[in-house]
This record gives structure tokens, C-alpha cells and sequence, in this order.
């Protein structure tokens, strides 16, 4: 790992928006439309991280031949800042997205960004964009962190210049919808990744590779897509850039299932996180593969009551129906259920300072 880069220089924007068109932009920001005044820039080169700083939010100036743009070297992060009871911002678990950035990093050959200096540009960026974290419990601040090859190069090796970017968007439902139920189409033409891929890495070509199957989906009628194993097609894996849960009422006890982690799925950070709070409401939690038969068998049976998806910016959001090629079926008649909404309510109290933070998980920033 390299050595830390100097301090970050702050250089504020001198073209700050008013407090009403700030206030103007954040009514109903939706996700990933609206952006801060700042953004944070560190470059690598010669070995090393250099010295970076925070400025105004703009375009970033590329040379034609930046090995990002011909060979794909980019990988990206996603977490929330919340504001806090008592005036305060807080970060939710930051260092776990920092290290998962930097197993992204190594899977591409890319340089790894030492997590201290990956919480220290985004401390930087909310205490100055202090103005731009929603007050509302349904409503956050979303970072995005990334990094990309910017050596001007045509060779095919790994690159020797790079640049990391870090930049904040007011976020709220990622679903235009809201907290309501989904349909997803599983999808039997495309896979998300194979054995020995990049499946486990937040990389910029997993989600390219991903909107034909998404755009199959929307065709019929689905919101999302759920991604299958590319192996024997047949074991659930993700759905679209979410991890997926079931939920099973058996002998009085409720169970979460997830499918394990086996290479090809991304290791979600809320997906450890609503195992964590599922075993603190006396849930059982299960990792283990499976399959599309078995998602139906178990549905029909009534064994399986609920499903839902989860990650940075969806949250918790539950599953109504699964389509595919010759079925369809819907899940608690389609509406949100109850373990569903628990969690979700568990995680959001914990993100927004209303329930204590038990595990540690909560990371002040001013």
C-alpha cells in the first residue's frame, strides 16, 4: 500500500449556490440528479499518491488515450452521510467501503488508496458541503467515491497515473416509487459474472454488462433484474446491483436466507449489516445457495413469506413479484412485509441517530 499522501488542500468554490437554490434543488432530489458544490480530487503518479484537494464540482479534463477510456480500469464506491439529532452529520460505515474499494483496486490492478486518506477527503468534502445533508429520515447525502486510469498510454498494461474523485449527490428514494414492493425478471439470456471474473469487484464494467439484461427486463414489465449463476444457471446470485434476502416463517422462527458470497457476488455492506441487525431482533440468518426451483417450491408452500433486495441506495426494498420465461408469481400478495420493513426501520434508525449505534458502525463528520 502506498504511503499517505500529503493533507488535502481545501479550496472553496467561489460560485456557491444561494440557500434558495440550494433549497430549490434538494425538494425531492430523487438519486443521483443534483450534485454539491465540492468535490475532492487526489492524483496518483510516480509510485504515489500526491497531493490532492477539495474545489468546486466541475468536468474533469482527459486525454484521448487515458487508459480508462480504451481498457476499463475504473471502479467506484457508494455510502450515505445522515444528519444527525444534534445538529451533527455522520457517515455510515465509511472504512468498510474504503477497504471494499481497495479490494476493487487490487482486482484491477489498480493502486490502493489508504482507507485514512479515503475518510479524510470525504470528511473534507461534507464539512464544507455541510449545507447539502437532508434533515429528512428518508432523504441522505450520497458520496461517491472512484477512481479511474488516466495514464495517456494505448499500450495494454496496467496504468501508471490515476485519479481518485470523490463527490456528493442529495439523495432520496432510488426507487421513484417509494418503499413499495417490486417486480423482477430473472433473467435466464445474461450473466452478471463468472467464476474468476470481476464479480466481487465494484468495477465500472460489471453495471455496463448489465443494462441489456435491465432493459430486458423493463420490456416485460419488470423493475429490476435478477441475476443468475453463470454456471449452471440455476442458483440466484444478485439482483441488479443489489443483494437479494428471503424470508422464511418455519416452526415459530424467522429466518433470513442470503446467497452466500462465492466470488461472483459483490459483498454488500448493508448486506452484512441487515445480518447483523436480523440476528439483534432475534431473526436466524442463513447464507447459503439458492435455487430459482427452490425460490418457487418454497413460495408455494408458504414457507417463504417475503423477499427483498437491499444496498446503499436502495436501502431495503421488498420483492412483490418474480417473473421469467413460462411463470410468474407474486410474493405476500404483494405487498411490503413486515420483516422487510422491521429492518429497514432498524437500519434507518441506526443511520439517522434515533437508535443506539451498537455495532460502531456510525462515523462523525462534524
Amino acid at each position: 500500500m502506498s504511503a499517505l499522501a500529503p493533507a488535502l488542500l481545501i479550496n472553496p468554490s467561489t460560485r456557491i449556490l444561494s440557500d434558495a437554490e440550494r433549497t430549490e434543488r434538494m425538494t425531492s432530489p430523487g438519486f443521483g440528479r443534483i450534485f454539491t458544490d465540492h468535490m475532492a480530487v487526489i492524483p496518483y503518479r510516480d509510485g504515489a499518491w500526491q497531493q490532492g484537494e477539495v474545489k468546486a464540482y466541475g468536468p474533469l479534463s482527459l486525454d484521448p488515450s487515458a487508459s480508462v477510456l480504451h481498457y476499463g480500469q475504473a471502479i467506484f464506491e457508494g455510502f450515505k452521510a445522515f444528519a444527525q439529532p444534534d445538529g451533527g452529520v455522520k457517515t455510515f460505515r465509511p472504512d468498510a467501503n474504503g477497504r471494499r474499494f481497495n479490494r476493487s483496486a487490487k482486482r484491477l490492478a489498480m493502486p490502493e488508496l489508504p482507507v485514512d486518506l479515503f475518510l479524510e477527503a470525504a470528511d473534507a468534502l461534507i464539512t464544507l458541503d455541510r449545507a447539502w445533508v437532508p434533515a429528512s429520515t428518508d432523504e441522505s447525502l450520497y458520496m461517491r467515491p472512484l477512481m479511474i486510469a488516466t495514464d495517456p498510454y494505448l499500450g495494454v498494461r496496467p496504468a501508471r497515473e490515476y485519479l481518485f474523485v470523490l463527490f456528493g449527490s442529495p439523495a432520496g428514494a432510488y426507487f421513484p416509487q417509494g418503499v413499495k414492493p417490486v417486480t423482477v425478471w430473472i433473467s435466464e439470456d445474461y450473466v452478471r459474472a463468472a467464476p474468476g471474473g470481476t464479480g466481487e469487484a465494484k468495477c465500472a464494467g460489471n453495471y455496463a454488462a448489465s443494462l441489456m439484461a435491465q432493459a430486458q427486463a423493463e420490456t416485460k414489465g419488470c423493475d429490476q433484474v435478477v441475476w443468475l449463476d453463470a454456471v449452471q444457471h440455476q442458483y440466484v446470485e444478485e439482483m441488479g446491483g443489489m443483494n437479494i434476502f428471503f424470508v422464511y416463517q418455519e416452526a415459530g422462527k424467522t429466518t433470513l436466507v442470503t446467497p452466500e458470497l462465492t466470488g461472483t457476488l459483490l459483498p454488500g455492506i448493508t448486506r452484512s449489516s441487515v445480518l447483523d441487525l436480523a440476528r439483534d431482533l432475534g431473526f436466524e440468518t442463513q447464507e447459503r445457495k439458492v435455487t430459482v426451483q427452490q425460490w418457487r417450491d418454497d413460495l408455494a408452500a408458504g414457507r417463504m413469506t417475503e423477499a427483498f433486495a437491499c444496498g446503499t441506495a436502495a436501502v431495503i426494498t421488498p420483492i412483490g413479484k418474480i417473473k421469467a420465461n413460462g411463470f410468474e408469481m407474486p410474493i405476500n400478495q404483494e405487498v411490503n412485509g413486515p420483516v422487510a420493513l422491521a429492518l429497514r426501520e432498524a437500519l434507518l434508525a441506526v443511520q439517522h441517530g434515533s437508535a443506539p449505534d451498537t455495532h460502531g458502525w456510525m462515523h462523525t463528520v462534524c
